[in-house]
Order: structure tokens, then sequence, then C-alpha cells
């Protein structure tokens, strides 16, 4: 059984920084692209960064990009989203995905709350 753990969210000032964590078990194998996304009060659910399995390509979402970075554990379905100088707008529950690249598998987590006040 495929489990998605997300930790690391929690309260913090503006300027501030907080940094994310994602793993998933029971996977029978690597998936090719892990990444976050978050969901804000009155917003749609929007891309914040992804990272894939080969070559550590990244994506970022233009809220994120120069403020956050993802990582991920080589050879591990296992990922980071390390936030820098957060703002009062990036409080949102952040998602966890995991996926094939070609449709056949989606993961999600349960998302972890992340509040920056001001």
């Amino acid at each position: 059984q495929v489990k998605v753990e997300e930790s690391g969210g929690g309260l913090v000032q503006a300027g501030g920084s907080l940094r994310l964590s994602c793993t998933i078990s029971g996977a029978p194998k690597i998936f090719w692209e892990m990444g976050w996304y978050r969901l804000g009060a009155g917003r749609q659910r929007e891309l914040v960064a992804t990272i894939r399995n080969t070559g550590g390509v990244s994506t970022y979402g233009g809220a994120g990009e120069g403020r956050f970075v993802i990582s991920r554990d080589r050879g591990l379905n296992r990922i980071y989203l390390q936030m820098y100088n957060l703002k009062v707008e990036d409080t949102a529950i952040y998602y966890c995905n995991a996926n094939s690249g070609d449709g056949s598998v989606n993961f999600w987590g349960q998302g972890t709350q992340v509040t920056v006040s001001s």
C-alpha cells in the first residue's frame, strides 16, 4: 500500500523559512516526478515546484521562483521544499504529489498547513 507522508508545515512570521518534506513508502518503483502544489483560501490549486527522478530537472511555479528550492534524495521517493523569505500570501495547504508521467499513476498526500503571519 502506497503511503504519502508530508511534514514540516507550521506557523512562521513573514520573512522566515520553512522546510517541507514528503516521503512515499510502499511504492513498487521510483516515481518519474514528484512535487508540491498548494491551495490557498479563495484560490485555485497551483504548482509550487516539481522535480524529476532522472536528471533532477525541476520546474517552479511563479509564486515561489527565486525563494523556494525543491530537492530530491537520489533514487528515493523523498523530496523537500526549502522555502525562504516567506510571505503572507504563501499561506496555504501544501500537497505532495507523485506521478508516473504518463497519467497511469498519480498520488497525493493529505497536505500540510503553512501559515505565514505578518
